[in-house]
């Protein structure tokens, strides 16, 4: 397949699904695709779990500071996370998904409900009880993960998680289009979620992440919002060490203990029963016993980078340096929406691998 046919597959794959896509690819500083499907280039698209990495980096810049300590348990700077029997849980199996809590409420659905209330989230995660002892398993923590670094956050800066990563990383990165809910006077920019496959799951999903509350909550885990350019410059600072254009926002051995594998390339992940190799708030490429993940069907395994629920993924492959970021705002099922990001990645790799 020739370079061109390559380029052309993957946008016919974007554009073959009647919704709205951004396609960004670039190599060092050049940008090599930069193409919108149904909607301008500044859109801003809900990142669902491909939002994550922006919590997870926000801890590891306290690290960093000298003001929390990734080994010393959570109820070391928040003390009503002890309930429930948490006491010995670490801010680094926080981090890795392997507290043995990965729902607060019992259920995903439970926390789904109350996810727009931060009070009662927080809450909720005090109380929680661990189905596994902390560090055994990994257990994707789908809504959790957010609310618990970002309380840690707000205990140990001061600061809200929408106002410490947005001073600390954002602003100096100069990434203006990537918020924490949606700011006032933005809503005209979104992507409106609309559902693709996935049946009765998906249109809920849909209906209730279109919700204005919903879009406006600070839900560290799941209301993300931004560019593809955004996204891309983010990962593009993670490949050159922590700074980009002269402006270094982390420090070299951060971003490589942030992408240090924490999971042996065979293990289940506990909570959606699939091998996933995890790093400290990034999915790693390499996988095995995976036919495709949103990295590809064979993504080196130093790639790092996060799905968003099959609707947007980004991803950043060191030894090629590339960048790779697809948004969406279809909403499908798991199998759908797995197999169609594994095959504009692999559209994208076989011309720029």
């Amino acid at each position: 397949m020739s370079p061109a046919t390559a380029t052309a597959t993957a946008l016919d794959l974007a554009a073959g699904r009647e919704g709205m896509a951004r396609l960004y690819v670039q190599r060092g500083d050049e940008t090599l695709v930069d193409a919108s499907v149904g909607c301008a280039p500044d859109t801003l698209f809900l990142l669902f779990s491909a939002g994550k990495p922006l919590t997870a980096l926000a801890v590891h810049h306290l690290a960093e500071r000298g003001l929390i300590d990734l080994d010393a348990p959570v109820c070391t700077y928040w003390p009503e996370y002890a309930g429930g029997g948490k006491y010995d849980v670490s801010v680094r199996h926080v981090l890795q998904h392997r507290s043995g809590a990965p729902t607060s409420t019992g259920s995903i659905l439970g926390d789904a409900r109350i996810m727009t209330d931060w009070d009662r989230s927080i809450a909720a995660a005090e109380r929680a009880r661990p189905r596994w002892p902390a560090g055994e398993v990994a257990a994707y923590h789908i809504l959790s993960y957010g609310f618990v670094l970002g309380e840690l956050v707000r205990r140990v800066s001061g600061m809200d998680i929408g106002s410490y990563t947005r001073q600390m990383l954002l602003e100096p990165l100069g990434l203006h289009d990537t918020h924490l809910g949606v700011p006032p006077g933005e809503e005209h920019r979104l992507a409106p979620l609309r559902v693709h496959s996935g049946g009765l799951a998906s249109y809920v999903r849909s209906v209730y992440f279109n919700r204005p509350a919903v879009r406006k909550a600070v839900v560290p885990a799941a209301t993300v919002t931004a560019t593809a350019a955004d996204v891309a410059r983010l990962y593009r600072m993670m490949l050159l060490g922590g700074t980009i254009d002269g402006i270094r926002v982390l420090l070299p051995e951060t971003v490589g203990a942030a992408l240090r594998p924490t999971t042996e390339k065979g293990e289940k992940d506990r909570l959606l029963r699939i091998p996933i190799r995890w790093a400290e708030g990034f999915q790693l490429g390499g996988a095995a016993g995976r036919a495709a993940t949103a990295m590809g069907t064979s993504p080196d395994p130093d790639t790092f980078g996060h799905n968003g629920s099959y609707v947007c993924s980004a991803w950043a492959d060191p030894g090629r340096d590339l960048v790779y970021v697809y948004l969406t705002n279809l909403v499908v099922g798991r199998g759908d929406g797995e197999r169609h990001h594994a095959a504009v990645s692999d559209a994208v790799l076989r011309e720029f691998g």
